[in-house]
């Protein structure tokens, strides 16, 4: 069993787990409008995250996906973000 620095570690790598999974499943598996609550009930909560929380959620994601050796949970930490609404409007500046 890995050893985690930390307790937000520790849930941040559970919700991850738990949101893949549902984001994965089956209509067979999970009921459809059960999964869609689900997920948007997480949405919905990460966007009540205050500025510093919000930073460091997306850096605890950033890390999480540096580390990660299975590269479908990888893709699915780098697009948490945007996927769950944390991502920021970056302004594109011409080189």
């Amino acid at each position: 069993m890995p050893e985690f620095p930390s307790l937000t570690r520790v849930l941040a790598e559970a919700l991850v787990d738990v949101l893949r999974f549902i984001e994965g499943s089956e209509d067979d598996q999970i009921d459809p409008d059960d999964a869609v609550k689900v997920l948007e009930g997480v949405g919905y909560l990460v966007g009540q995250l205050s500025s510093d929380q919000s930073s460091e959620f997306l850096d605890l994601l950033g890390a999480m996906a540096e580390e990660e050796a299975d590269p479908a949970r990888r893709e699915f930490l780098e697009g948490f973000p945007e996927g769950f609404g944390l991502a920021e409007e970056v302004p594109v500046h011409p080189r």
